[in-house]
């Protein structure tokens, strides 16, 4: 099928590429030319495992092109709009004017039985309003408008599109269904289920999804602080927890709290499209309120370890992004944290794999390393904010010899206090007994 995808950024750029990988004929369209020229060259403007390769594969065999215009969108049959819904200034709700401008710059260049499907994330109701925008500018042509959420994750984006849990559509439209139904064909071998609902439950959906894995976090991360004022381990919580298949295992994993592009955005969108409505989400709101507390509070981990002050002291922190395997800064823990420890008079090194560039305007104060021992010299202290794999085995005895005391605030659990002890760390992890 001939698909356009407005919008080049996380959600377009990797739905553009996995489409055109299952045989689609792909245009990925974005105003900023810079961005389409690079992409042109093969250079890919985000972090993400294997998509480089995907990517230039798709292009060299002419299923993948890029645009800066959206001059050719009526040879398309299928229009996506995966454009960024952050959260609006002031108020917290999506502000959907990029989703708006992206509909009317295509209403009158849509062939007349097109199918426009809202890869980004929106509020009950968005699908409404497009379709009233389209059928003004449109009223003679048919034209449906369906919603299809993504579910994908950022550093395994390209296997969870190529191996879904569940693919959402929300249309009630025969013609419509058929074709999502021949877009995602491919995908049959693997037998993930189709779930065809009302265009306003499709956008409810992904919103829930989100807000229940956040609460998940959150849970977790609470009886992690129980767990630890009364002497219990929280990983082993965790683990009978997750046995049960009522509940899972999954996001079960206690922390400095979530961040990222998704969730902070999209339970304050949820919040607020409940308010509007007249129907409060008490404990969605508490998980949001609870989660900011928690970031704004993993600094004083680092006061105790350091035995009550960091004033004058260096702190090496590991681990900029939100999550391992991405360059996302974007409402990640660390920043709280460090700009926490700044405020309480500490000097901070940092080091990332992958997210200094995105990290060093929301940090500018931050000494920049290039691996996880140059940020450990001279360091007081060390906190492991983001579980990038090669934070996993690091060298403890080259660790200990280059800092100016051997502690250790893991954040992320990725260490087992027996071999803290054994290296003669003092080492203080979430929800568990740590190395005094």
């Amino acid at each position: 099928m001939r698909v356009s995808m407005m919008g080049a950024g996380y959600v377009g750029l990797v739905s553009g590429a996995c489409f055109a990988d299952f045989g689609h004929q792909v245009t990925c369209i974005d105003k900023d030319a810079a961005k389409i020229a690079a992409l042109k060259r093969g250079e890919i403007p985000i972090f993400e495992p294997g998509l480089a390769e995907l990517v230039e594969s798709n292009m060299r065999q002419g299923r993948l092109e890029f645009a800066a215009k959206a001059s050719r969108i009526g040879e398309a049959e299928v229009v996506f709009i995966a454009v960024g819904t952050p959260s609006r200034r002031g108020d917290g709700h999506a502000d959907l004017s990029f989703v708006y401008q992206a509909v009317r710059e295509i209403a009158p260049l849509l062939a007349g039985t097109a199918v426009v499907i809202t890869k980004s994330t929106v509020p009950v109701g968005t699908g409404d309003e497009i379709e009233n925008i389209l059928r003004e500018q449109r009223p003679e042509a048919d034209i449906q408008v369906v919603s299809n959420p993504e579910f994908l994750r950022e550093g395994a984006a390209i296997r969870d599109f190529k191996h879904p849990d569940r693919i959402v559509v929300g249309t009630e439209d025969e013609r419509a269904r058929g074709v999502l139904a021949e877009i995602y064909r491919p995908l049959y071998l693997n037998a993930p289920p189709i779930i065809y609902v009302s265009r306003r439950t499709a956008e409810l959906i992904k919103y829930a999804s989100n807000a229940f894995l956040a609460t998940k976090i959150t849970f977790i991360n609470e009886i992690a602080d129980l767990c630890e004022q009364v002497d219990a381990d929280v990983q082993e919580v965790a683990r009978g927890m997750g046995l049960d298949n009522r509940i899972g295992g999954k996001f079960l994993h206690p922390g400095p709290g979530f961040g990222g592009s998704c969730f902070p955005k999209d339970t304050t969108a949820l919040i607020k499209t409940a308010h509007d409505h007249g129907v409060p989400l008490r404990l969605v709101e508490t998980v949001a309120a609870v989660n900011e507390q928690r970031k704004r509070a993993m600094a004083r981990k680092v006061v105790v370890a350091l035995g009550g002050s960091v004033r004058g002291k260096t702190i090496a922190v590991l681990g900029l992004t939100f999550k391992p395997n991405t360059d996302d800064t974007r409402d990640s823990p660390a920043i709280p944290l460090i700009t926490a420890l700044h405020d309480l008079g500490a000097t901070v090194r940092g080091y990332d794999p992958a997210g200094m560039e995105q990290a060093k305007p929301l940090l500018p104060d931050v000494h920049y390393c290039q691996s996880a021992y140059t940020a450990a010299e001279g360091a007081d202290a060390l906190v492991i904010a983001t579980e990038w794999e090669q934070f996993r085995a690091l060298d403890l005895a080259r660790l200990k010899a280059v800092m100016a005391q051997p502690v250790i605030v893991d954040l992320r659990n990725i260490y087992r206090s027996d071999e803290m002890r054994r290296a003669a760390f003092r080492y203080l992890p979430i929800g568990r007994a740590g190395v005094e």
